[in-house]
């Protein structure tokens, strides 16, 4: 079994176009090329965090990837992880991937990047970021891959972590400010406690909601979804149970049939933003067809070990 540690990974990651890895990944997921069972967790109160476990195959592969990786909001750094990659014929290990959560981050930061391109406002005026962590950063670099605009705003609590934004970006602590000078918005935090709502948006926001996937996070009120003309998901089967849609589904002000994949969108078989006046949301929970993707890619590089 091959070892590949996290300087060798970023090397590799140089030689791949993973927004378009991940973009196949969704779309092979919509066309049932991908076994993606549900994800397992762990959940700890003290200290807060969570492990997520996340595993599948596409049919079309000779490996199979389970993916591990945690969030430990107190700590420095707060996410931790590593994918393993297996043989399908035979079940042996064939690499471990000691990533420490930055394949997950990266496959995370690509996934924003592929909704905006299917559903961001033809003319965007000004791109939110509610947050500023790693998350944040990355959904930033790779926004800046599908979309012209050098107008950003950036959210956040914590000043110093705000400040490592400047001067590139405006920043700041009111996120009304943000929502009323964005329509492109995209949410990274893991909070529990809904941070926008429908009177923040605008006609013509779209919305990327990344931060919550699990049953208990919740970034947007349910509202903003009930308002939604298009709501997209990575996985309808996973955001029946997690994620911002599930809270709109608990509470009836949505039906699932409104929800749409952003595979689907991708294969020509559900339609996504239809013109400049439409509010799009985007709400992803993260799918194991990601972490297959991106695993095996690094795994196949060529680069030296």
């Amino acid at each position: 079994m091959k070892i590949i540690g996290l300087a060798e990974i970023q090397k590799r990651l140089a030689d791949i176009d993973v927004i378009a890895a991940v973009e196949k990944c969704f779309a092979d997921y919509s066309s049932g090329k991908i076994i993606n069972p549900p994800p397992g967790e762990l959940i700890f109160k003290d200290p807060p965090g969570d492990v997520h476990i996340k595993y599948g195959y596409n049919l079309t592969s000779n490996y199979y990837v389970i993916k591990i990786a945690s969030g430990f909001y107190d700590c420095d750094p707060r996410c931790q992880g590593m994918m393993l990659v297996f043989s399908r014929q035979s079940g042996k290990p064939v690499a471990l991937l000691d990533d420490q959560c930055h394949l997950t981050n990266i496959r995370t930061a690509a996934a924003g990047a592929i909704a905006a391109k299917y559903c961001a406002p033809r003319v965007i005026k000004r791109i939110g970021i509610v947050g500023s962590g790693v998350q944040a950063q990355l959904q930033l670099t790779y926004l800046r891959k599908v979309l012209d605009c050098n107008n950003v705003i950036v959210f956040g609590r914590n000043k110093e972590a705000l400040a490592k934004f400047q001067p590139q970006c405006a920043i700041t602590t009111d996120i009304e400010e943000l929502a009323a000078t964005s329509n492109m918005i995209v949410t990274t935090t893991p909070s529990h406690i809904p941070l926008l709502n429908l009177s923040h948006i605008k006609p013509g926001t779209h919305i990327t909601a990344i931060g919550s996937d699990t049953p208990d996070k919740q970034e947007l009120t349910i509202d903003i979804l009930q308002a939604g003309d298009v709501i997209v998901t990575d996985s309808k089967q996973q955001a029946q149970t997690r994620g911002e849609i599930a809270h709109a589904l608990a509470k009836q002000v949505i039906a699932l049939d409104k929800v749409v994949e952003i595979g689907e969108i991708i294969n020509g078989n559900a339609v996504g933003r239809e013109n400049d006046q439409q509010i799009t949301i985007a709400d992803f929970t993260g799918l194991a067809a990601q972490d297959i993707a991106i695993a095996e890619a690094v795994y196949s590089n060529t680069a030296p070990i």
